[in-house]
């Protein structure tokens, strides 16, 4: 299996992790603790699974570092998914069978349901992926459509009217043909949320910069870089940034535009 972070043998010290799982209602996963998974379709792609409907989410969440050759050609997805890749670092080319697009840092493609995605290194050097993917809730007279785009190319949001806390969307927010979205969130340092979040949506969240004290049911924990958070419905969450000079910033998931089923 391996660890992500590729350290083998034993450790010095006691055997300690941050992560804590509340199936159902939040779990923070850290970056040390991390294991590779065999997916079938992923050649040559260190691959890790994240949030899945047995911690109580809705969607599947991965972290993927292809290496070089790395590729997908058996496609991402299936009957009745959407999916969405956002490259960390490096070069992805991405593609439904037809149109090809490359991604490169900050970019991202959404797929909309049952079109599969096919993905494949473009660079010699290790290019890092966040991966989702979510059954599509449809609703009649309404439909989604594949986007593709560059988190550069977005004019951020001051997120809740505050300058040093900004929101990047990445799929359009009043389209219900979208039931969910995909958002980048960044707090500089001592920044915070205006208040204690208690909402119906769900999050998978992956650290993409920084450290910072996250409040999960009313419980503050340290999270850093690397770290993965599942927040379940209606589980209490906020966020401090700490630290001196890098921002704490994640990409997240939010399920958007639908009724809860009754």
């Amino acid at each position: 299996m391996g660890y992500k972070n590729n350290k083998t043998g034993y450790r010095e010290g006691l055997l300690e992790s941050r992560a804590i799982i509340e199936k159902g209602l939040y779990a923070i996963l850290p970056h040390d603790g991390l294991v590779n998974n065999q997916v079938p379709g992923f050649e040559n792609v260190r691959i890790s699974i994240l949030g899945t409907a047995a911690l109580g989410a809705s969607f599947n969440d991965y972290i993927a570092e292809f290496l070089e050759g790395g590729k997908n050609e058996r496609g991402f997805g299936g009957e009745g998914l959407e999916t969405f890749a956002y490259v960390i670092s490096g070069k992805l080319k991405v593609s439904d069978g037809e149109e090809e697009h490359v991604l490169t840092d900050g970019g991202y493609a959404f797929f909309p349901v049952d079109q599969l995605m096919f993905m494949e290194n473009a660079q010699k050097e290790m290019t890092e992926v966040f991966l989702y993917q979510r059954r599509y809730e449809a609703i009649e007279g309404y439909e989604a459509y594949k986007v593709v785009g560059n988190k550069a190319d977005l004019q951020p949001i001051e997120y809740e009217g505050m300058k040093d806390v900004l929101l990047w969307d990445f799929l359009p927010t009043d389209d219900f043909g979208f039931d969910m979205n995909i958002h980048i969130l960044e707090f500089q340092p001592g920044a915070s949320h205006g208040y204690i979040e208690t909402h119906y949506q769900e999050h998978g969240a992956y650290l993409l910069s920084g450290q910072g004290m996250y409040n999960l049911d009313n419980k503050w924990f340290p999270v850093e870089k690397g770290d993965y958070i599942f927040m379940g419905r209606y589980s209490l969450q906020a966020a401090y940034a700490v630290g001196r000079d890098e921002p704490l910033s994640y990409v997240y998931s939010k399920d958007a535009n639908r009724n809860p089923i009754l």
